[in-house]
């Protein structure tokens, strides 16, 4: 690849002279013309990346993201890429690997390496993460969780889950085992059981009980079997697709037909749950819409334009074969 040195070396001219001439700064005319003749000979291309961490504004926004293989994560920073860079930014991607030191310790350097802005798909949020953003003097935007005074950008996890429990009340389910996550996770741990818990009180005659594992398939599959051997109940509502995969799994393995012995139901939406036989029913959010919205938000930050401190991401419930319809059963 050709170099400023290289450009140099062609022009007769020295490699700040380049640079000045790169930076827009003060070049004469002749200097400029051989530059510009070099460049074109070259084809050399500035790197932009560089040039953005050198100047006094950059063009980078930094996103945090606690993991990378999950299909919300990558979905969301497609969104967030093509709307940057259509905004003329460009996106750094900090992984945590699910380590809240590592985390907080991505905040402050991104914070140092003069990032215009920083997006955080957050898995929680804590009084660190609320000190290091008033430490730093850099707009923040949460992804996936929010608070009172952090501009966020949320998908809709009360009212998703009190349309699935209603969904399979209307179904005439009345032995019901709901599998979710810690609590730590404000939106999928709380939010969700506490928008199913909610459509549950409308519930006559039905036993619900709340159980919890982690976001992991393989825990997953391990937890499943004690529920339906304690339990039995006639469905099971999984906090996130990928839990209701392990579900699926894990009543497969104990020979049960999904949904005559046990309907499944997950959220999120990923594209596997329509590929997989029976077709996993869930409630499905738009992630990289709201990665694209994360990113027209946090621009305008930066640009110090006004935004509204909660947006909320819709959702629809997608209906498919594995739960079954026991309100049939009894007519």
């Amino acid at each position: 690849m050709t170099t400023i040195a290289d450009i140099a070396k062609l022009a007769g001219v020295a490699k700040s002279t380049v640079s000045r001439y790169l930076n827009d700064g003060s070049v004469s005319e002749a200097t400029k013309k051989k530059i510009e003749r070099v460049i074109t000979e070259t084809g050399y291309t500035p790197n932009a990346f560089a040039q953005s961490l050198k100047a006094k504004n950059t063009n980078i926004i930094g996103t945090i993201v606690p993991r990378l293989d999950s299909y919300a994560t990558s979905r969301t920073l497609i969104g967030i890429d093509e709307q940057l860079k259509e905004l003329n930014y460009q996106m750094l991607i900090s992984n945590s690997n699910q380590h809240l030191e590592t985390e907080i310790e991505n905040i402050y350097t991104l914070a140092k390496q003069k990032v215009a802005g920083i997006i955080l798909l957050a898995a929680e949020l804590t009084e660190m993460h609320l000190e290091a953003f008033s430490k730093i003097d850099v707009p923040v935007l949460l992804v996936g969780q929010q608070h009172e005074n952090i501009y966020s950008v949320i998908h809709d996890d009360y009212h998703a889950a009190y349309e699935m429990g209603k969904y399979i009340l209307d179904k005439g389910h009345k032995k019901i085992a709901y599998l979710g996550v810690t609590e730590k996770d404000i939106a999928v741990g709380v939010k969700r059981k506490q928008g199913f818990k909610k459509s549950m009180k409308s519930a006559l005659d039905c036993e619900v009980r709340y159980y919890e594992t982690s976001f992991n398939i393989a825990e997953a599959l391990e937890k499943v079997p004690e529920i339906i051997d304690s339990f039995q109940p006639s469905i099971l509502v999984c906090a996130t697709d990928n839990i209701a995969l392990g579900a699926m799994k894990a009543a497969s393995i104990k020979g049960l037909n999904i949904p005559k012995d046990l309907s499944i139901t997950g959220f999120g939406g990923y594209e596997i749950t329509e590929m997989i036989h029976p077709g996993l029913t869930t409630a499905k959010f738009f992630y990289r819409e709201a990665g694209q919205l994360a990113a027209r938000s946090i621009v305008k930050l930066v640009r110090t334009e006004e935004v509204e401190l909660l947006n909320v991401s819709n959702f629809q419930l997608i209906y498919r074969e594995s739960v079954d319809n026991l309100s049939l059963l009894k007519k």
